[in-house]
């Protein structure tokens, strides 16, 4: 298909990973649950209500017929309702004013921004799933559709997605002081990366682990590692797998430090003209 531009985009799929484009590109988001969407459309409702409260309010006080009072208010209730949901997610690029205050934005299934027509669809039909039947038909498409979509999304191609993510927690440290002497001549480098990654996951899971399996884990990734390390130090399992995940973090930084700063000091030299080359 093409998107506004009229560029050929590729269709892409959301599976337990996340947003697979037509590329086979893993985005780095998640979908958002039913529950945590449906907070996002009580509080999109609840403000549609008060500007329909505010409008009943401002026509009580007018003197109007009763046909001009009728027609005020069905197109009261078309703005709000259809019209003023529509602009402020086109215009916001899917963030309404329950989406911006839990995270949450409407994209397409591509990962791309939503154009004027998904919105559209979207508040067209939410009339009928989220009004007419108080919620009801969202809820029950938006729990059995595995990407918690409701029936505005399928048909508009949309889905929504988490955008506000807890910050990681820091789990840096550096090398036991008692291996400090240990880690200026240790050989770290041969550790294979399968290995270096289940031990960075052992640090990152160590709170959630009991005593008792985080020193069984520890001993079990340890005995992984000497085979690669040298020399070996006199310490606990735990204390050996963080000096060598400190060390070798810290030989890595400095490894890209060095090459940061040779790539500076070529810089002139890849960028200059070749001698004698004239000025055009």
């Amino acid at each position: 298909m093409a998107d506004a531009t009229g560029t050929r985009i590729r269709a892409a799929r959301i599976d337990g990973e996340g947003v697979v484009t037509g590329e086979a590109v893993t985005l780095d988001v998640r979908p958002a649950s039913a529950l945590i969407r449906a907070g996002g459309a009580a509080i999109d409702v609840l403000v549609t209500a008060l500007l329909i409260i505010g409008l009943l309010l401002a026509l009580s006080g007018m003197s109007v017929d009763e046909a001009a009072a009728r027609a005020i208010i069905i197109a009261g209730l078309v703005f709000a309702v259809v019209v003023l949901p529509t602009a402020v997610e086109t215009a916001t690029r899917g963030r309404s004013p329950g989406k911006l205050a839990l995270g949450l934005r409407v994209v397409r299934d591509d990962g791309g921004a939503i154009g004027f027509r998904h919105a559209f669809i979207r508040a067209l039909t939410g009339v009928i799933e989220i009004y007419l039947t108080f919620g009801g038909l969202a809820v029950l498409v938006g729990f059995l559709n595995p990407s918690s979509k409701r029936l505005g999304d399928l048909l508009a191609g949309t889905h929504a997605q988490v955008e506000r993510v807890p910050s990681l927690p820091q789990t840096a440290f550096g090398v036991p002081p008692e291996l400090v002497g240990w880690a200026a001549v240790a050989d770290v480098g041969r550790l294979p990366d399968p290995v270096a990654r289940r031990v960075a996951a052992f640090f990152a899971k160590l709170e959630h682990l009991t005593p008792e399996s985080r020193a069984q884990v520890a001993a079990s990734l340890a005995a992984e590692v000497v085979p690669h390390v040298s020399p070996l130090p006199d310490a606990s399992p735990e204390r050996f797998l963080a000096a060598v995940v400190a060390l070798r973090r810290d030989r890595d930084l400095a490894a890209l430090a060095i090459e940061d700063a040779r790539m500076a000091a070529l810089a002139p030299q890849l960028t200059a003209k070749p001698l004698g080359f004239p000025d055009r």
